[in-house]
């Protein structure tokens, strides 16, 4: 980085400063979180991540592996034969969807 550009910024952080707009932010006089996974991933994937989990927002393979879980949970407590059998399509249907998210994120990783 260049000795001017760290100027401009240095003089942008202080005007912000005296403005008040970095006081009440969240995580103020703290130190920074260690991430140290973030250094082995993509920036631009690590920020969207971070802004996801801040969010509180989870990729639909997180929720379609749990309703595979308890579908398994369930087809394995059934005793009824036709009650077995829509268990069984049930866990069929949502090891195909989340197989084809965990593709896709895979793929989007690569």
């Amino acid at each position: 980085m260049t000795r001017s550009f760290r100027n401009l910024i240095e003089r942008q952080i202080l005007k912000a400063r005296a403005e008040g707009k970095l006081t009440g932010l969240e995580g103020e006089g703290k130190p920074l979180p260690n991430r140290p996974e973030a250094a082995l991933v993509d920036p631009g994937l690590a920020v969207g991540m971070r802004i996801m989990a801040e969010a509180r927002v989870r990729p639909e393979e997180f929720r379609l592996k749990e309703e595979l879980q308890a579908a398994r949970a369930a087809l394995a407590a059934m005793e009824s034969a036709a009650d077995r059998k829509a268990a069984m399509r049930r866990v069929a249907d949502l090891e195909m969807r989340y197989n084809m998210a965990r593709d896709a994120r895979r793929a989007f990783l690569r």
